[in-house]
């Protein structure tokens, strides 16, 4: 699949071998969102896959700096469905790589899912969709500050897996946050969420929000309009120390 290249200009300072991230989405709509746009300013081609819609993953990850699995409205125990199969049978072969990973939600399940951990409902029968807190733990301060509003749509959350640190928390599911190694990471929320993307979402599935501590379509606008800049000012800066490290961004001016 050719890889889609949002390369305008010559990165500031090239200190990176690999200019290509892996999407990978669990729907036919999906997009890159905020993600997209933050991840833009450094230069990046996106190649992008959709598993479920019959695109290959790749074999060899080599070409790669990071591969971002999204979320997605099936359960990353849904084995009969293509998509799952597909990336469940693809994420052994990024443990065996040198390359970054970022599971958004789903991505984050299927990853501590293939790491060992369960994934299963909140044993109260409680979702998040919309805005919630998450809390750093000790390990994560440096990432998270003591208390963030960010954005979830959820029922299920998903154990620690062997080996992994978990570096943000909250009070309904407190696995939000977990890495391995500094390299391998699972986030619960919605950090790709931009305006755009949220209504977008509203529009498809706003009928499923009056679940078991879900919040409906006005009390999510209103939250976005309280709490996404802060949420997007921090994205940036977990990128840039993340998912970026070293590479510059593009040179403006």
């Amino acid at each position: 699949m050719t890889p889609v290249s949002h390369h305008d200009e010559d990165p500031m300072n090239e200190l990176s071998t690999n200019d290509r991230i892996l999407l990978i989405f669990n729907s036919a709509t999906g997009q890159p969102g905020r993600l997209g746009t933050v991840l833009r300013k450094y230069g990046y081609e996106f190649d992008i896959r959709r598993p479920g819609e019959g695109d290959a993953l790749p074999d060899d990850l080599s070409g790669y700096h990071l591969v971002v699995v999204f979320g997605g409205p099936m359960s990353a125990n849904d084995d009969d469905l293509g998509n799952v199969q597909a990336i469940m049978e693809f994420l052994p072969k990024v443990i065996e790589s040198d390359v970054l990973y970022l599971g958004i939600c789903l991505g984050a399940q299927m990853m501590a899912r293939h790491l060992g951990a369960d994934v299963e409902p909140h044993p109260e029968g409680l979702t998040e969709i919309g805005y919630y807190p998450v809390q750093a733990t000790d390990a994560g301060r440096d990432l998270f500050p003591d208390e963030m509003m960010v954005y979830h749509w959820h029922s299920e959350g998903f154990g620690l897996p062997e080996g992994a640190e978990l570096v943000a928390t909250g009070p309904t599911f407190p696995h939000q946050a977990y890495h391995i190694d500094e390299r391998i990471w699972g986030i619960q929320f919605h950090p790709e969420v931009d305006d755009e993307t949220h209504e977008r979402w509203l529009a498809n599935g706003g009928d499923k929000t009056d679940r078991p501590n879900g919040q409906g379509p006005d009390e999510q606008r209103a939250g976005r309009i309280k709490y996404d800049q802060a949420f997007g000012e921090w994205f940036e800066r977990f990128a840039a120390r993340v998912l970026v490290r070293e590479r510059t961004t593009l040179q403006t001016g």
